[in-house]
């Protein structure tokens, strides 16, 4: 048999099997035996080009991956497969997102078309590169039937999703009546009785039942659920016992049995089953109530009897939830009226429900008009707080109305009724931390505002101005009194007009510097009230609490409410932010007086280590050790020391040893054993080899009162720390793996009191340690705001972490990410000729002989040459260690939203040097890994080849993420990631104003620095480059950092705004520009 023939043979076998998968439920094995086809067919992991012919029919293996997906139950894959401008494809990702009015009027489009889409033999002429993947001709004319039939059914499926319940009625009984034509279509059936039951169409039957109807790829399992509803709904309503109950029965039986046998990759199946139990158990409960014997029944009102016939008002829907919403606070309103409830509590509390639906649909100005008008006419006592904060919040996101107006009428009102209500219980306590919020968040913005005001160009102008004016005026002054009688008047006059404008502009300037002080006071203590009362704004509140404590550090009564903030707000609410705070003590000149800056700041940092001690003496010790430098590094000034902040530690260890001796103690012996394992010298031999320890770093053991320092557990809010709440230290393995590097790190294994062994890296050299721990710091914190949002908390988005302590600024320990591997040692492995690419791609080039080829001339050329002899093998990793499809989809799923999110949150900071050997992935998850943080804020740019792309995104990164590449998953993730940063923009840029102005914290990278990243040797540079190191003072460019930032979460690119789809597409191009990647330096493999 021929290479062509045995092709042929594998791809028909290969299509039996794709149908009996799709057949059987499983789901995942299709979509996995598409990818395969599309790989032999296209030779390459694509979905083949896309097709613009007539044909409204979607290509067989679209067709086959769409019917998989939608049953999957994932809300990205499908944009990454339906990328065609056909009518049917527009009808799918309606439905996809519940836009069912467009599904509507494209499916009456269809319906009006002659002949209807798929109902023509010519459809079936499918361009040469999709025909190949054909159907049986047993399935081919059960598939042109439904295809006949889909429009109508969707039409149905559409009036019913948006509440068109009339027309519904009216439509069903047209088609029923056309020759029974859809005689026997179960899926038809089940749509007239859905329509019917939620209509409250009782007398409603059908002449004929759904047996032998033909079965569809996407309705594999077509049940008779809305057929029984509709029996035990009537049966309901009439009061039959016998009936109810026994079709009630009768059904939750055949649901649990379509259950025990449905496929388990269908989770959209299994999902939509387990609600179909629990209405029929939710019905059962609603008999006791509706017809229980008089004896036990409710008394009910005739409007309440009323309601008992009155239509069901259909479940929410992500696309119709406007009008269904609407449609049930009628129906609400209508009832109270006929039961003469229309001054009660529930009433208005619906009026408000009302209110924020129109604000929901962006109606804003009737929203706030119908808000205040429940705010003048309500007796709502408890929520009259709620409504007040509701209406200033709308009023000062329109800017509808003044400030004053705002914050006199409506916050501070909110906020006096809120301290009214006496109620103790959690969600009161709630809503008044919220009303304490938003007064202060808007008092912020003002102050904000009035603070730029002042600093603004055009305020300096005018401060020159008036001061020239006033040595007009007093030069004026001066002749007056030696002019004659005739020139005195016109002096006079003048003189009057001067010192009136003089008048009204000192007047201007108290007022705005007035406001500006009283705005700040109302933020601080509406921030402060806000912590003590809950912790839904923890976060926010506390990064800009601290970052006006700091940048208004010289005022007093900043400092009078900062130190009756510490006094009244538990610690553990700053804990996230320790290492900036401390790294602030000893730096002010201000003095150590009861009312000084200093104080209250080492009262907070005293108040922190007392109550949380494992989460701040570590910051406190690597200060106490600011001067613990090798000579070599202190001669070449490689790291500055500050001794205020060393004394300023250690004075306070010394205060806490009264409270914590034996803690800081045990502490201070597991550090030394940690900076001397760090600096322990090597010889080069020993490079990937174990090595033994001295004796006095192994003879430490069981340090009762310390955790494992880079063990995880959380802040106790009640400051509990007992024996067995944390694993504590009980020593040091014997030896230690040396990896390769200039400063040798080594691997060591910690002992855990759970019995766990914690393997670390200890560090130490010319890397700062402080800088990785503060970005992994900033992860966790776009981390809080993943897990907030609905979207990308479904979704599962987040950046993978790990601990980082620093001991002193050279030395510190490293958690070791268990089960990870480097990208680059998968791909290219360890020599960089093996890998996978050695597997899989034995005839193509080796990673040695690209990067040779790379330094030719052309580079733009030289490249497109690679890339023709170095083909991406990513996908292969997933193969190869997840044998289950279904595990195979999920962890290629969690890899491509790891490298989303990833990407998104490392492109806002700038974090570049990203080659394949700084990314690990995780072999039991597939999530990605970022290491060697030390180059951020895009100090990329400074190497000496510059890094021109935002995150790493080449070949084999997007192969990795199957047959839709950067489409759909990939695509959606990075919006959904970029969305959730620019929704939180102060907070994020808070939290970066913290960061690089951290006096500690040198993220700028130094002349020694930037050549060592991009070193074409692994000689060591430091003493060939030991006389290019000088001191770098890396802050002064934190205002350049950042505005960069707030221009990223703004949306600029290029000088230009744009949205959050326009800017990710924008950084995908970027990031997969062969012309940006024929530039980038040789080592970082652009083509890898």
């Amino acid at each position: 048999m021929t290479i062509t023939g045995r092709r042929t043979r594998l791809l028909s076998c290969e299509n039996i099997r794709l149908l009996l998968s799709l057949i059987c439920g499983s789901y995942f094995t299709s979509v996995m035996y598409v990818e395969h086809w599309c790989e032999e067919h296209f030779n390459s992991l694509t979905l083949g080009k896309p097709d613009f012919s007539h044909c409204e029919m979607l290509p067989h293996h679209i067709e086959i991956l769409v019917s998989a997906i939608t049953q999957i139950n994932e809300p990205d894959s499908l944009y990454g497969i339906i990328q065609l401008h056909k009518l049917t494809s527009q009808i799918i990702t309606f439905e996809h997102e519940g836009n069912w009015s467009k599904a509507l009027e494209y499916y009456d489009l269809q319906v009006r078309s002659e002949p209807v889409a798929g109902m023509d033999g010519s459809s079936r002429n499918l361009s040469p590169e999709h025909s190949q993947l054909t159907v049986h001709p047993s399935f081919s004319k059960s598939e042109d039937v439904i295809r006949q039939r889909e429009p109508y059914k969707g039409l149905i499926r559409s009036l019913q999703k948006i509440g068109c319940t009339h027309v519904l009625d009216l439509y069903c009984q047209g088609l029923t009546s056309q020759n029974g034509q859809f005689q026997h279509d179960l899926e038809f059936t089940e749509l007239q009785y859905e329509a019917a039951w939620r209509a409250g169409n009782w007398d409603f039957s059908l002449l004929y039942m759904g047996a032998n109807s033909p079965s569809s790829s996407q309705h594999i399992r077509c049940d008779h659920f809305n057929e029984n509803l509709h029996s035990c709904l009537r049966a309901f309503q009439e009061g039959d016992f016998n009936e109810f109950h026994s079709k009630l029965k009768d059904s939750k039986q055949e649901l649990v049995l379509s259950v025990c046998h449905a496929s388990g990759q269908s989770t959209e199946y299994i999902y939509s089953t387990i609600i179909k139990l629990q209405i029929f158990y939710h019905l059962g409960m609603a008999w006791g109530l509706r017809w229980a014997p008089p004896s036990e029944k409710i008394e009910t009102s005739p409007g309440m009897q009323k309601v008992f016939s009155e239509p069901i008002i259909p479940t929410m829907d992500q696309g119709s939830r406007f009008s269904q919403a609407a449609a049930a606070l009628h129906e609400f309103k209508f009832l109270c009226n006929r039961m003469g409830e229309q001054h009660s509590a529930s009433y208005w509390l619906g009026r408000l429900e009302e209110a924020k639906l129109l604000r929901a649909q962006g109606q804003h100005e009737m929203a706030i008009n119908l808000a205040k008008y429940i705010s003048q006419n309500s007796q709502l006592n408890e929520e009259a707080s709620n409504v007040y904060r509701l209406v200033g919040k709308w009023l000062a996101e329109t800017r509808s109305s003044n400030s004053r107006t705002i914050l006199e009428k409506y916050l501070k009102r909110a906020v006096l009724l809120a301290k009214d209500n006496k109620n103790t219980d959690k969600k009161t306590i709630e809503r008044q931390s919220q009303t304490h919020f938003h007064l202060a968040h808007y008092a912020d913005a003002l102050f904000r505002s009035h603070e730029e005001r002042l600093a603004s160009n055009e305020w300096q102008a005018a401060t020159r101005l008036r001061k020239h004016k006033t040595i007009e005026l007093e030069a004026l002054i001066k002749r007056l009194r030696s002019s004659s009688k005739g020139e005195k008047t016109d002096y006079s006059v003048k003189i009057q007009e001067l010192q009136k404008q003089l008048a009204m502009d000192a007047e201007e300037a108290e007022k705005l510097q007035d406001d500006r002080d009283n705005f700040l006071s109302l933020t601080l203590e509406g921030y402060k009230r806000c912590l003590v009362l809950g912790d839904k704004y923890d976060v926010r509140v506390v990064f800009r609490l601290v970052s006006l404590w700091f940048s208004l550090s010289s005022r007093q009564n900043v400092i009078n409410m900062m130190l009756s903030t510490v006094q009244e707000v538990q610690s553990y609410k700053f804990i996230p932010l320790v290492y900036q705070i401390a790294s602030r003590m000893g730096s002010s000149k201000d003095g150590l007086g009861p009312h000084s800056f200093q104080f209250a700041l080492v009262s907070l940092v005293k108040k922190m280590s007392i109550d949380h001690p494992y989460h701040t003496i570590f910051q406190l010790l690597a200060l106490a050790n600011g001067d613990r430098i090798k000579d070599k590094q202190r001669s070449r000034n490689s790291f500055v020391v500050d001794m205020d902040k060393k004394l300023a530690a250690e004075n306070l260890l010394k205060e806490l040893s009264s409270c914590h001796g034996s803690i800081i103690q045990q502490m201070k012996q597991m550090v030394e054993i940690y900076i001397k394992l760090a600096e322990l010298e090597t010889k080069r031999e020993d490079t990937n080899k174990r090595v033994m320890l001295p004796r006095e770093i192994r003879s430490l053991r069981q340090l009762e009162l310390v955790p494992v320092v880079t063990s995880t557990f959380p802040v106790d809010r009640n400051c509990q720390y007992h024996e067995g709440s944390f694993p504590h230290f009980k020593g040091l393995g014997d030896s230690v793996m040396i990896m390769n590097g200039i400063n040798a790190p080594k691997v060591v294994e910690c002992l855990g009191s759970d019995g766990q062994k914690y393997r670390q890296l200890a560090k130490s050299g010319n890397d700062d340690l402080r800088q990785d721990a503060v970005m992994e710091q900033f992860f966790s914190l776009v981390n809080t705001f993943l897990e907030n949002h609905r979207d990308t908390w479904k979704r599962r988005l987040r950046v993978r972490t790990y601990k980082v302590v620093p001991f002193t600024p050279s030395a510190g320990v490293l958690e070791w990410v268990n089960g990870t591997l480097p990208l680059g040692e998968y791909l290219i492995g360890s020599t960089r000729n093996g890998g996978a690419h050695g597997r899989y791609g034995m005839e193509d080039w080796s990673f040695s002989k690209c990067r040779e080829h790379m330094t030719n001339a052309n580079k733009r050329k030289a490249f497109q040459e690679v890339c023709k002899n170095f083909r991406p093998v990513m996908h292969n990793f997933f193969l190869e260690r997840f044998l289950q499809p279904a595990d195979w989809f999920e962890k290629r799923l969690a890899y491509t939203r790891s490298v989303a999110a990833s990407s998104m949150v490392g492109y806002i900071v700038g974090l570049g040097d990203r080659h394949s050997m700084n990314i690990l992935i995780d072999q039991a998850t597939a999530e990605v890994v970022h290491i060697d943080l030390g180059v951020a804020f895009e100090q990329g740019l400074m190497l000496k080849t510059p890094e021109r792309v935002p995150f790493r995104l080449t070949r084999d990164i997007i192969d990795g993420m199957g047959v839709t590449g950067v489409e759909g998953v990939f695509r959606r993730c990075c919006e959904e990631t970029l969305s959730v940063m620019r929704t939180n923009k102060e907070a994020l840029l808070t939290i970066v104003e913290v960061f690089i102005h951290d006096p500690l914290y040198k993220w700028a990278l130094s002349p020694l620095k930037a050549l060592q990243r991009q070193k074409e040797t692994d000689d060591d540079l430091e003493t060939s480059l030991e006389d290019l190191e000088e001191e770098y003072e890396g802050n002064k460019d934190a205002a350049r950092a950042l505005l960069r930032v707030k221009q990223k979460l703004d949306g600029y690119e290029e000088g230009e705004m744009r949205s959050v789809h326009g800017q990710v597409r924008q950084l995908i191009q970027d990031a997969i520009d062969p012309d940006r990647f024929c530039r980038m330096f040789p080592g970082w493999g652009a083509w890898l």
